[in-house]
């Protein structure tokens, strides 16, 4: 097990400095990426706005309760809806909204353990190893909790300060331990699933691309916080996402052909994962990250946020010019979707809204491991 001091910011500067080429040699980033010293005020102004939402409205176990859930989805695409936004539990709490809530305080900049946050951050950290299954390591109750709560822990992995995490309280594990945990869950799950990805339950035996995104993500991010990962178990979880990509870089939801409804969610889930597990000489990566490109103007869609949050990640990593413009797009959307009390209005309940909207806008920061290219 890596100690749990090991920290996750050199690694993350490490990332930042270095990218590898398809072939495995080590290549500098262009120097336009590799520092962004001056953060846009709209940026600032925004994010800061949505922290303190999120730092009013966590609960006293460190939680986010979900409220109600925002616009309903539109009549025709309502078993799309439920299928890509069903992590979100029709709007209630769970360790998959926290995670996402966690997540953006992390990206902020903010000083994890000192900083005017940390006492939020070390709450909902609480409240993630505290929803996670002792024996098994599932943190429930959907794969897609999961994987975002992953995801949460493999950045806060060595970044935040155990020592003050539990106080009085008796820690039942360490951040360490729960994520390798979660990784095996991850793993064990994958193990039996016939199409060597992720459903809804652990033990299902199908699989479908929204939440085999959430997976995969956590489980990239925690081999890059050093936790150990199989390459085999990787390899298995891309090669699925390729057999759901088609030549014009659109992606299927359960089955090659069945899309549902056009999801840029998917389309980008598959650029990002590729992007992140170092598979940009694969056809289907630039074939969908072309498909993303070509839609920068295109309106948000019938996932929004969740859309946003994933597009945003893709197209950093894909042509940082590209994102640039989309960054553009995306700050004036979101400067008339912030509400007075600095959530931010969208398709989910507030908590899960104003995370993912910060998160897609946290790529202005570029501080978390994950989000380096």
């Amino acid at each position: 097990m890596i100690d749990s001091g090991t920290s996750i910011a050199v690694i993350g500067l490490t990332l930042a400095a270095f990218a590898m080429s398809p072939s495995g040699s080590v290549v500098a980033q262009p120097s336009e990426i590799q520092s962004r010293d001056v953060i846009p005020r709209d940026v600032r102004k925004m994010y800061e706005r949505g922290l303190q939402f999120l730092a009013a409205s966590q609960s006293q176990d460190g939680s986010w309760d979900g409220g109600k859930p925002g616009p309903a989805m539109k009549q025709g695409l309502e078993n799309a809806a439920r299928v890509e936004g069903s992590w979100a539990d029709g709007g209630k709490q769970g360790p998959g909204v926290t995670a996402l809530a966690l997540l953006a305080f992390l990206a902020s900049g903010e000083d994890a353990n000192y900083g005017i946050y940390s006492s939020h951050i070390r709450k909902a950290l609480r409240s993630l190893i505290r929803a996670q299954d002792a024996k098994t390591g599932y943190i429930g109750p959907s794969m897609y909790h999961h994987g975002f709560a992953m995801l949460a822990l493999a950045e806060a992995y060595g970044t935040v300060d155990e020592r003050n995490l539990w106080l009085a309280e008796k820690a039942p594990r360490s951040i360490g331990q729960a994520l390798e945990l979660a990784v095996r869950t991850a793993i064990t799950s994958q193990k039996s699933n016939p199409a060597n990805a992720w459903r809804y339950s652990p033990d299902g035996q199908d699989a479908d691309v929204s939440v085999a995104g959430a997976v995969i993500i956590g489980l990239l991010a925690a081999r890059n916080a050093g936790i150990e990962v199989p390459d085999q178990s990787i390899d298995k979880a891309i090669a699925y996402l390729r057999s759901m990509t088609d030549t014009s870089g659109d992606v299927s939801y359960e089955n090659l052909g069945n899309r549902i409804a056009t999801s840029t969610a998917r389309v980008a889930i598959v650029t990002l994962a590729c992007a992140v597990a170092r598979r940009k000489d694969l056809a289907e990566y630039k074939a969908t990250l072309g498909y993303l490109k070509e839609r920068i103007q295109e309106p948000i869609g019938p996932f929004g946020e969740y859309t946003l949050y994933y597009e945003a990640q893709a197209l950093f990593q894909g042509d940082v010019v590209a994102w640039e413009k989309w960054n553009e797009i995306l700050v004036r959307r979101l400067k008339e979707a912030q509400q007075p009390d600095g959530s931010i209005r969208g398709r989910f309940n507030p908590a899960i809204s104003t995370s993912l909207s910060l998160l897609s806008l946290a790529l202005n920061y570029r501080l978390l491991p994950v989000y380096e290219r």
